[in-house]
């Protein structure tokens, strides 16, 4: 099943299902044009992994890590399916990054590798969207990283069984292909940053964790529009616009 978040006709809030082209709630059907598709979870956080395929870490001309590397997007970088994201003023690189969001389904800490699925609720997408001017001249990356609408995420939570081990990961910007890769690429699996993150932080309900890049990022200008698939969960669009 792939659950949907979204605002119907009356303007009530719904979780549905997610159908091709439609979406589903109390026995009624609704074309997605009809409807406002809403990000699929409110997450306290998003914690972010860097270099977890090694073409990015060469492209950036980085070692490859000998532990997952961790930040955060604070949650005022949601934003989701179909929205316009407006790219922070005065900045001449922004760029895009195609990732893989892990939907936590329960508070927890301290979670063993081999029980890490357990927490798992299901996948979506993530567009960790990044203001290199900034990032590459502070410490934390918060102006890198935290802008308003810097993580487009859905349109979907897919349940596990949706998503394969060699599942394909794609961005397209204006129909181009930007990056085109597949999950058998990571670093560090799944598991593995559930564990590692949760030796630190306690992750709740709704958060997410997105596993970071495959090679090709490159910038978005006013008036792009991209489109982001994972294989198994959906695809998730959005364009964007300068102040």
């Amino acid at each position: 099943m792939r659950h949907v978040r979204f605002r119907d006709p009356a303007g009530s809030i719904r979780e549905g299902e997610w159908h091709d082209g439609e979406v589903s709630f109390g026995g009624r059907t609704y074309a997605t044009e009809d409807v406002d598709i809403l990000p699929p979870t409110n997450p306290s956080k998003i914690v972010c992994i860097g270099l977890n395929y090694e073409q990015h870490a060469e492209e950036e001309g980085m070692e490859i890590p000998d532990r997952p590397l961790i930040f955060l997007k604070t949650p005022n970088t949601v934003a989701g399916h179909e929205d316009t994201i407006t790219l922070p003023e005065g900045k001449d690189n922004v760029e895009h990054e195609v990732e893989l969001g892990v939907v936590i389904g329960e508070q927890c800490q301290n979670v063993a590798e081999e029980d890490a699925m357990n927490v798992v609720s299901g996948y979506t997408i993530a567009n960790d969207i990044s203001n290199r001017d900034d990032q590459r001249v502070e410490q934390n990356w918060v102006r890198g990283k935290s802008f308003d609408g810097a993580c487009p995420l859905g349109p979907v939570v897919a349940d596990p069984e949706h998503l394969s081990d060699d599942a394909a990961v794609q961005l397209r910007v204006n129909g181009e292909v930007r990056q085109d890769s597949s999950i058998s690429e990571f670093i560090f699996s799944v598991p593995e940053l559930i564990s590692e993150i949760t030796q630190y932080m306690t992750l709740e309900e709704g958060d997410v964790v997105i596993t970071g890049t495959p090679a090709g990022v490159g910038p978005l200008e006013d008036g792009d529009y991209v489109e982001i698939e994972v294989e198994g969960v959906g695809i998730l669009k959005h364009s964007v616009e300068s102040r």
